[in-house]
């Protein structure tokens, strides 16, 4: 999506690690008008798709996910938790996932009440790199025995095995932007 890519370009930071910095944005700044943009094109890539849910994980996933709904006839947002929470009550779904960024492992929840057997969802996220969300989100929805109909995601690395990984498996991955390459000293982004 030339948008976003552009986007990128103008305010994205190139960090060591392969680290893409798109907080201004994305990530913590919200810009919804790109939100909504994005959640057009998901809706034009997933077109004929049948969309109960959408799910996401804590926290950058929600907003995208929230505005992208609009556009998938106000389809309920269901994110997994990363943190315990009083309010969480009943019988849940829980798996593991590793950060790469943040450098820690989390356990995600998602209450088995917001999850029916044989509903349709859409998984859409923030960042694919290694895939270590996604396959926690695809766990907690076998396991919980709904049809994903297909991932979304904004930025993929494509340089990184996640997008690949998820593909050969037979997964319809949508990524609105894929960086092919990145470099910290200039701050040079090339994308797919």
């Amino acid at each position: 999506m030339k948008e976003l890519e552009d986007r990128i370009r103008q305010d994205g930071i190139v960090r060591e690690g392969n680290v893409l910095k798109v907080d201004s944005f994305l990530n913590h700044k919200c810009d919804v008008a790109l939100y909504d943009q994005m959640g057009a094109e998901w809706a034009r890539l997933f077109e004929g798709k049948k969309v109960d849910k959408i799910l996401t994980i804590e926290s950058s996933g929600i907003g995208i996910a929230c505005v992208a709904a609009t556009h998938f006839h106000n389809a309920p947002v269901v994110f997994a938790r990363k943190t315990e929470s009083k309010n969480l009550d009943g019988e849940q779904y829980r798996t593991q996932i590793k950060s790469y960024t943040k450098g820690r492992t989390y356990e995600v929840i998602v209450a088995k009440r917001f999850l029916e057997r044989g509903e349709h969802v859409i998984i859409l996220d923030d960042f694919l790199a290694m895939g270590c969300a996604l396959n926690g989100l695809l766990e907690i929805c076998e396991e919980a025995g709904v049809v994903v109909e297909g991932i979304g995601i904004a930025i993929e690395k494509g340089f990184q095995p996640g997008g690949k990984s998820l593909r050969e498996r037979g997964y319809q991955v949508e990524s609105l932007a894929i960086v092919s390459g990145m470099n910290a000293e200039t701050g040079e982004i090339d994308f797919a």
